[in-house]
């Protein structure tokens, strides 16, 4: 992850930290530690090598380079890292998986949904 990455983030849980709740924030989270919750943002979510979530991601776009059990949605971007490993659906709307990622289950696509709802919202 290139120093960019961590521009709009926030919050970080420490390596050291274990939180048994969800994680809800406005701003960009850097998960290296231990959540045992939800983590949702209107931003970007890190969860980095060693890190842990076991409970769903709710992001504008992901970096995973640890731990997911659960289910991730995402706005714009994710990226699977080299060490990263999945268990839940992925639903995105543009995916990078590196090589050496495990992930087990089922990828959606998200369609864009701004332009699919001023479709059908014109005014006569």
């Amino acid at each position: 992850m290139a120093k960019n990455d961590y521009r709009d983030v926030h919050t970080m849980v420490g390596a050291d930290a274990v939180i048994q709740g969800n994680v809800t924030c406005q701003g960009g989270v850097a998960v290296y530690g231990r959540v045992f919750g939800d983590v949702i943002s209107e931003g970007p979510v890190r969860i980095a090598k060693g890190g842990e979530v076991h409970g769903n991601v709710q992001a504008n776009d992901a970096q995973i380079g640890g731990s997911v059990d659960g289910n991730i949605r995402v706005e714009n971007r994710v990226v699977l890292g080299a060490e990263c490993s999945l268990k839940g659906d992925l639903a995105y709307r543009s995916l990078v998986i590196e090589e050496g990622a495990e992930f087990q289950g089922h990828c959606i696509l998200v369609e864009n949904e701004d332009s699919s709802s001023s479709k059908g919202s014109k005014k006569k």
